[in-house]
Formats: C-alpha cells, structure tokens, sequence
C-alpha cells in the first residue's frame, strides 16, 4: 500500500535569483547534502551556483555550441556529466574545470542523463527514440537500444529493483530490466507525451507526468498499478522532484508556476506563481531540492532560477 498520511502544510518564500543565463534554462542538478547547484541552457553554458547563498555569482563551468537539456553530478568521483545536444555526453572535472572525458553519440538532443551506481553504467534518453548505455568507467559506448520511433524524454532508476523507467513522447512509460534492458512493463495510461518520471525516496511509487498536464502515480510492488491521478496543471508538466525526506513534492509546468505536493497524499499544499509568490513569468522548465533544509531551487525560459524555502508549519 502506498502511504495516505498527510505531511503539513508548508509555508514558502522566494529566497532570492540566480542570474547570468542569456537563453531559457532547461537542465538542473542538484542533492541533498550539498547546496551546490549546476544549470545548463539553451546558451550553451554551464554555470555552478550556491543555494544557500543566491547573491554571490555564479561561476562558469563550460561554454558548448549547443543547448543543453540534461546534467548529472557524481559527486563520490568529482564529475558534472552534459548532454551536448548533438555532441554527445561530456564530462567535467569539477575541481581543475576541464573536460574528462567526451563521448559521441547519434546526433540529436540528449533529453536525460541517470546514473546506476550499483551497475556502474550511464543511461542516456535520446530525441530520436534511443537508450544509450555508457560504460560508467571511461563512458565509452556499449549499447544503443531503440525503444520508440520518438524521443526518449526522461529517465528515472529504482537501483533496489534494478529498474529503468523510461517516459517518451509515444505516450508510453517503459519499465526496463537495467542488466537485459529487456521491457518488464509499459504503462500506458498517458494521453500525450511523458515528460517526467521519479521514484519516490522509499522505492514505493513512481510518479510520471507530461504533456496531458496529469500526475499520474503507480504502485511499484503492485506491478506499477495505477494507483491515483491528478489533474496538476493547465498545461505540460515539464519536472517532478521529492524532497530528500520523502514530504514533499514539486512539480513545474508550461502554465508558469511550481506546484507543493503533499507526497503521502497527493494533496496541494502550495502555489508558487508570479501573482502569489514572486513566482517566474514564464515556462518553468526543472525543479531540484539541494542541501538539507527543504530547500527548492526551480529554473525557467525567463533566463532565470529562483531559490526558494519551504518551512513545514
């Protein structure tokens, strides 16, 4: 059973921006644990930035040809992984700044970047339907699986169960074995492109949304039952993202505004908008918790991420 206790309803408050990009900022990375945050965009620069200090500048990381939608930290090895939209995947050393190593694969958009470390492998989703498996050593190459004659759009791991869930724009979510990549499930409850997917914390659900502007969320132990859905937004929900503790969740979307989710329950807790909080005026594109104190750091086309705290009452 998936749990029905409700968290308490948060207040939240607009800390302050993080600004520099001159495009719309689409990829964010982030964890619990550290308050440092990485922002790709479609200016093709890659900047670091402190949550927990939004008035001190951002420093500039890499500067590529192309957008950026998707970026990866591994932290335990010094890395930031990119997805160089038709360049491949690259990795940077976070302490001299540098490229570590570069990987090319089918030239198209690289949508989302997971990383098992139980499988030492990287798992790319990619605009013309491709999975890419990198080996997690030097990220060379091992294997391209075609699952979709349209883009792969984002990926989420479940490493206890050694699952891949993989949401497309053919309205499907594939749950895939991570050694065989063979598919286990397809979850089809979808009505336009999937855009989003995250395992809760504690392995129990799955939450998936999209273009249809529902949130939708299965039963893991249940073969991924369908277990409620949620008419969350107007428009597309772009990202969903739990809180390290598994209280919250937010979701952002296309209408412009981040939504606080009660995580037991699905409840609305919160309204974080241009007319309520100070919010973004335009598409809000991903959303990430880093550091340790129900911190929540949101990006969007307005060239712009904004930091945010969220207090339980």
């Amino acid at each position: 059973m998936l749990p029905t206790t409700p968290s308490p309803r948060p207040t939240a408050h607009r800390l302050g921006t993080l600004a520099g990009h001159r495009d719309a900022v689409y990829a964010l990375a982030g964890r619990a644990g550290s308050d440092q945050v990485f922002s790709g965009s479609a200016d093709g620069m890659v900047v670091a930035w402190n949550a927990a200090n939004p008035a001190q500048d951002g420093e500039l990381l890499a500067r590529v040809e192309n957008s950026v939608y998707a970026l990866h930290e591994l932290p335990t090895r010094g890395l930031l992984l990119l997805g160089h939209n038709f360049q491949g995947v690259q990795a940077i050393d976070l302490q001299s700044k540098t490229l570590a190593y570069a990987t090319a694969l089918p030239p198209v958009a690289i949508f989302d970047l997971v990383y098992s470390e139980s499988r030492q492998r990287l798992y790319c989703a990619l605009a013309d339907g491709t999975l890419a498996v990198l080996r997690g050593l030097d990220f060379r190459l091992e294997h391209l699986l075609r699952l979709s004659q349209k883009s792969l759009r984002c990926l989420a791991l479940h490493e206890g169960r050694g699952e891949l869930a993989v949401g497309s724009s053919d309205w499907q979510t594939y749950i895939l074995d991570l050694d065989s990549l063979a598919i286990k499930t397809t979850l089809c409850d979808a009505t336009n492109s999937v855009f989003t997917v995250a395992y809760s914390p504690d392995g129990a659900a799955l939450l998936a949304g999209g273009r249809d502007a529902h949130l939708r969320r299965y039963a893991v132990a249940e073969n991924y039952a369908l277990a409620d859905a949620v008419v969350a937004h107007m428009y597309t929900i772009n990202h969903v993202a739990f809180s390290a503790d598994g209280l919250y969740m937010a979701t952002c979307s296309l209408d412009k505004s981040i939504k606080l989710w009660d995580a037991a329950s699905l409840a609305l807790l919160r309204v974080l908008d241009k007319a309520r909080a100070s919010g973004h005026g335009t598409s809000v594109n991903k959303v990430v918790w880093p550091g340790g104190q129900h911190r929540l750091v949101s990006c969007s086309d307005d060239r712009s991420l904004a930091v945010w705290q969220v207090e339980s009452a």
